[in-house]
């Protein structure tokens, strides 16, 4: 894309922002605002990758994959049968595409015109004899804000060079589905496609070294596998690769199975076994794009995954060069990334008055039933020694799940021993997205599970479960009315 607003010019900038991503636009409009004249500079199709093959093409066809599953799930409630089947993918890909031209247009390119501050510039940035250059051309600026994003990381993996494999972004825009499919991660990317995939009729395997989403506590991966499972997806956690191969147009990988300790030792514990589809899926994590920018010969220091290190302000290793988003290499949210971008922006104008904040983050998985969660999980307060009591409550106990007829799911919440106040919790239930939030406000001004657990909450809610999940820590909910507490 060419300079989009007929403004090329190259000197006289206050800051320099590198990426048109949501980092980059957020870290743009937000120096612009406060009066600083700033180069966008993008390289590539512009708005990154949330919208255009992550957060928006994702969960449009997992909604769409929801809605054939609801059907055949149907047979839940008494005297109900239905069955949907896709039946054509090209033009369910299609909807795909135009969402995202839609917004990309909507939110990016047209947002443009409206920042008289905002110069777009199109072109690949460097460092170089001590300058920012943008196509071999310096270009002049006070403060520079990195926000070039991630892409998919490859594991190591013998063989895996000579494979021909989808990462998500090839994933997502496949022409044809495959009958079979190997999803190699366990984690967010490789759960949420893997299991759309399945529900559109693909045969699908998810394997990985550890157990799925293993940032979060136990309870919530042995669930989520058993329902994974039960909707026919073949789940091998826990094992470890010895090579993978393209044989004759299929996907050979051969692996065996760990058992390991604390420490990391690890021991296989049963045969090696050949797991064989029409396609892979490489879904283990994203290597921050910091390569190839001559960062380290000017001065940034990267961490050993090539991420942009940070201090809180978001200013890097060299005074005025700020990173924000998934080049930083942690909290990789398309929200986090904005709200980075947003601060640092301010710091590069205005003097580093702001620091970065994820004590209440929250964070979603959207598979079925969604797993989201916020602050620290049961082992990580233990890392940190703190004394915790804990709250597990089956979503059985919440009366929205049993009118829905639709019990998978858990609720858990972790709370500092000696003080009741809240530390962190993870919700699983069809619509536990849209509950987390309650407990990020609970978490971020303190509240004390006592407090949370006498809050008025709705009746037959999904976040009514909060409630429950609370009064657990003191009461016998068996021994309470519908609405009581």
């Amino acid at each position: 894309m060419a300079d989009c607003c007929n403004r090329s010019e190259r000197d006289g900038f206050d800051v320099a922002v590198v990426g048109a991503g949501s980092a980059g636009f957020s870290a743009a409009i937000t120096a612009a605002e406060l009066g600083a004249k700033v180069a966008l500079i993008g390289h590539g199709t512009i708005g990154g990758t949330c919208v255009n093959v992550g957060c928006v093409p994702s969960k449009t066809l997992i909604r769409a994959a929801e809605a054939v599953h609801g059907a055949r799930a149907s047979g839940r409630f008494p005297g109900l049968d239905g069955s949907v089947q896709l039946n054509d993918w090209a033009a369910l890909a299609a909807s795909k595409d135009s969402l995202v031209s839609e917004l990309r247009q909507k939110k990016y390119i047209d947002l443009l015109p409206a920042y008289d501050g905002v110069h777009y510039v199109e072109g690949k940035a460097r460092f170089a004899d001590g300058a920012l250059m943008v196509e071999d051309v310096p270009m002049q600026a006070g403060k520079v804000i990195l926000a070039t994003g991630a892409r998919a990381a490859v594991p190591s993996i013998p063989g895996m060079e000579n494979v021909p494999f989808l990462d998500s972004t090839a994933a997502l825009a496949l022409e044809v589905l495959p009958q079979s499919l190997l999803v190699i991660g366990g984690g967010v990317i490789g759960l949420e496609l893997g299991q759309m995939f399945a529900r559109l009729g693909v045969k699908v395997t998810i394997c990985c070294r550890s157990r799925l989403l293993p940032e979060l506590d136990p309870e919530v991966s042995t669930a989520l596998q058993s329902y994974l499972e039960a909707e026919g997806i073949r789940i091998c956690a826990g094992i470890g690769y010895q090579r993978i191969a393209y044989v004759e147009g299929r996907i050979e990988l051969t692996c065996e199975s760990l058992s390991c300790d604390g420490d990391g030792h690890c021991d296989t514990v049963a045969a090696v076994q050949t797991l064989v589809a029409e396609q892979v899926l490489v879904a283990t994590g994203r290597r921050p794009n910091s390569d190839g920018m001559g960062l380290e010969a000017h001065g940034v220091t990267l961490d050993a995954r090539g991420g942009i290190v940070v201090d809180d302000h978001l200013e890097t290793s060299v005074r005025g060069i700020y990173a924000a988003g998934d080049v930083t290499g942690r909290d990789q949210f398309v929200y986090m990334a904005a709200y980075g971008a947003k601060l640092a922006a301010r710091n590069a104008v205005g003097g580093n008055a702001e620091r970065y904040d994820n004590a209440a983050m929250p964070a979603v998985v959207f598979t079925d039933p969604q797993v989201a969660s916020v602050g620290l999980t049961e082992a990580a307060a233990h890392a940190r020694g703190i004394k915790v009591k804990t709250s597990l409550l089956p979503l059985d106990a919440v009366p929205r799940a049993l009118a829905a007829r639709d019990t998978r799911g858990l609720i858990k919440l972790v709370a500092d021993k000696a003080s009741d106040r809240l530390l962190g919790g993870q919700i699983m239930a069809p619509e536990g997205a849209d509950s987390i939030q309650t407990l990020v406000l609970a978490i971020k001004y303190g509240m004390t599970t006592r407090e949370l657990g006498g809050t008025i909450f709705p009746y037959l809610t999904t976040v009514e479960g909060l409630k429950l999940a609370s009064q657990t820590f003191d009461k016998d909910l068996t021994r309470l009315s519908c609405c009581a507490g």
